[in-house]
């Protein structure tokens, strides 16, 4: 396969991952609206069992933290390196 040939497989494939997203995204909609109506947040049939419940997370503001505690968060800070693929 040549590079060319393999862009253009990476655009259809990701072109048919955004299309598939969607559909995923509209049949979750039906759900959830259809839980919203009902005021009940499990469904369960023969062979499912849909849940939409709220979760709570907790994680550190680190724009407000590096502000209020420059040195701090100096002291505590990791620097990484990653490879970052980008198909433009």
């Amino acid at each position: 396969m040549t590079i060319q040939e393999a862009v253009k497989e990476i655009r259809e494939l990701t072109r048919m991952r955004d299309e598939l997203e969607a559909e995923i995204a509209a049949a979750q909609d039906v759900i959830k609206a259809e839980m919203t109506a009902t005021g009940t947040y499990t469904m369960t049939g023969t062979d499912y069992k849909v849940t939409w419940n709220e979760v709570e997370s907790t994680r550190l503001d680190t724009k407000a933290f590096k502000a209020a505690l420059p040195d701090v968060a100096a002291r505590f800070s990791i620097t990484s390196k990653v490879r970052r693929f980008c198909l433009n």
